[in-house]
């Protein structure tokens, strides 16, 4: 990233304060959807090290994980490769009342299924032919879909790249997979490019988030992400605090008799 680009970036202090008024907000969408029965799925694409995880991590942050459902599924089984494409996604569709984050999606087929070969020419034309009906079918159906793709340039992936590499606590999120995406570059543009022209549709467009700041992404998508759902206020349910009854002289065992956690956090305060 230039000199230039750095002295753009969103500051630190002004991030930290537009995120918490915006996941305020979140809470509000969250309340709205869970009253009215409404069903949201978000979708989050993009290039590897593009910030779609940290996006996801934002707004799930201060949500109901009972209503807030994250879904990152792994390579599917030798039974699902049998299942129709969009099978196994189906099942992870939000209920009245829930919103469903796809970290990373049926995507996979026009991205790194379609690069990679792991998809056949008839696979990968049969699923650009059949997304937008899919899509389209579940709008209809009153789903409330949207779509982020997280873009990042090729010389700021390979700077996370790095960063995840020395990073012993980061290294996980490395995989042959990523590395390799490093040689595809053009290769993926390509299919991107292929997978936009087929499947930004009136029904589900596509939005692209500028992902070079990963602060500015995350409020930017977030921000887009509410005004795009057409929630309303919801007062919540009045709660009052009862009384703490009397004791009725129940005699609780000596805290001897259970095993207790060290306090290690007290050893750090006394060294």
């Amino acid at each position: 990233m230039s000199k230039a680009d750095q002295e753009q970036r969103m500051p630190k202090k002004l991030y930290e304060k537009e995120l918490f008024r915006l996941q305020g907000q979140l809470v509000e969408m969250q309340e709205w959807v869970r009253t009215t029965g409404a069903r949201l799925v978000v979708v989050f694409e993009g290039r590897d090290a593009a910030g779609k995880g940290g996006a996801i991590k934002r707004v799930s942050e201060f949500l109901n994980p009972r209503i807030c459902r994250i879904v990152a599924l792994p390579a599917p089984t030798d039974r699902q490769k049998t299942q129709w494409y969009f099978q196994r996604y189906i099942e992870h569709l939000p209920a009245a009342g829930e919103i469903v984050l796809l970290d990373r999606s049926w995507y996979n087929r026009a991205g790194v299924e379609r690069v990679m070969g792991f998809c056949t020419p008839e696979e990968y034309a049969r699923f650009l032919h059949q997304t937008p009906v899919f899509e389209r079918l579940l709008v209809q159906d009153g789903i409330l879909l949207r779509k982020y793709w997280f873009s990042v340039s090729d010389e700021e992936q390979q700077r996370r790249f790095e960063s995840r590499l020395q990073d012993p606590m980061r290294r996980w999120k490395l995989s042959p997979m990523d590395l390799e995406s490093l040689t595809r570059w053009e290769d993926y543009s390509q299919a991107k490019d292929e997978m936009f022209a087929r499947t930004d549709t009136e029904e589900a467009p596509w939005s692209v988030v500028e992902a070079e700041d990963k602060r500015k992404a995350r409020i930017n998508m977030i921000a887009h992400l509410l005004s795009t759902v057409p929630y309303v206020h919801v007062d919540p349910p009045k709660l009052v605090l009862p009384h703490r009854p009397p004791s009725r002289g129940y005699r609780r065992p000596p805290r001897e008799m259970f095993t207790s956690v060290p306090d290690h956090a007290q050893s750090l305060i006394d060294s």
